[in-house]
């Protein structure tokens, strides 16, 4: 039933600021701006918590920047409304702060590329359309990489957050494996998402994945957790571990072919699971391609993996594959969700002030 709330016409502003928060919501295939708000919310408690105030606020410039670009540029109106123009920026936003120092160089970079990356997407995705794939967030890892790579050699870009150019080194393996230990990696292998090193935001980003998507919050889990066993099993590095860091990339795999890109139904499930473990393997060996050029992997082994597993176009459902964009079903949940969510509150707070202007009578 349509409420009161949800036949008001939302201004040119909260269009604006829904089309960003959704953008933040699309880095792991959410169209809803709650969702977008709950993983802010997580970006900031763990930047700040780690006393990296800037890339927080790098995240929402970077938010800002590309949805800008997207409306220069006159894009189409419906890739905005789902926030199809702002999930790479955002994650270029996220990275820039934590790999380089905090100049006035580097913002204006940030804020650059980060607009770079909207025609960007749309550049590559013209490029993988005849294979029926997506872009996914391939245009943010090309950006950053690119960028990272000059500033090698710009002394007012200063890389601090970079490995070493080096081959791989030897380690013993010594891990806390107790249940809270565990949990924890768990959880920041969620984080990791947007290079945010917090359990507690790992918590803030299922939350935000579970209000709109049950299924989502689900393989998110599953991709982190499956992945965490492999990295145990096969004692990868301790500390990439305990940070996380081979849980991001399965994550991602895990909400893309496990309900974003096929139905949900148990082939699928099969067919995701082998995608994170195939994504586990990819992120291992990219690390080690890597290390000598000193950069980090990024998404770069979810892109990979996930167009592996796309590229057949197996059905393991209804209708023919057409990868090049989310499924048009998904997203009218979604956003149907945000909706209801939204005039719920509205509706809340309109008894709120009756019950306050009664009082005040």
């Amino acid at each position: 039933m349509a409420t009161a709330a949800s036949n008001k016409e939302p201004s040119q502003m909260m269009l604006c600021v829904r089309t960003m928060l959704r953008g933040a919501g699309q880095v792991m295939f959410q169209c809803s701006s709650w969702t977008g708000l709950l993983f802010l919310a997580g970006i900031f408690w763990g930047a700040y918590s780690a006393a990296t105030q800037q890339v927080a606020w790098g995240a929402v410039t970077g938010l800002c920047a590309s949805t800008l670009a997207g409306y220069l540029l006159k894009e189409k109106n419906s890739d905005g409304d789902e926030g199809l123009w702002g999930f790479n920026g955002i994650l270029v936003g996220c990275a820039f702060p934590t790999f380089c120092a905090n100049t006035w160089l580097m913002w204006a970079s940030l804020i650059f590329f980060s607009m770079l990356s909207t025609w960007l997407r749309k550049g590559f995705n013209n490029i993988m359309a005849p294979w029926k794939i997506n872009s996914l967030t391939f245009p943010f890892v090309f950006l950053t990489w690119m960028f990272l790579f000059a500033s090698r050699i710009f002394d007012g870009i200063q890389p601090i957050g970079l490995s070493h150019a080096e081959l791989p080194e030897s380690f013993s393996f010594s891990l806390d494996t107790s249940f809270l230990s565990l949990v924890e990696y768990w959880l920041k292998g969620i984080s990791q998402v947007f290079l945010i090193n917090s359990w507690v935001t790992g918590i803030l980003f299922l939350v935000g994945l579970a209000i709109c998507n049950c299924w989502a919050a689900l393989w998110a889990a599953v991709g982190s957790a499956l992945s965490l066993a492999l990295a145990i099993l096969f004692k990868a590095n301790p500390s990439d571990i305990a940070n996380g860091l081979f849980g991001f990339s399965p994550v991602l795999t895990g909400i893309a072919i496990g309900m974003t890109f096929y139905e949900v139904n148990w082939k699928t499930a099969l067919w995701a699971i082998a995608g994170i473990i195939a994504t586990f393997f990819i992120q291992a060996g990219m690390d080690v391609m890597m290390e000598p050029w000193g950069l980090p992997t990024l998404t770069g082994p979810f892109c990979v993996a996930t167009w592996i597993f796309l590229l057949p176009l197996y059905k393991f459902g209804k209708g023919e594959q057409d990868f090049s964009r989310w499924r048009s079903r998904i997203k009218e949940v979604q956003q149907r969700v945000d909706t209801d969510l939204t005039d719920a509150i509205d509706n809340i707070t309109e008894k709120d002030k009756g019950i306050t202007d009664n009082q005040k009578k």
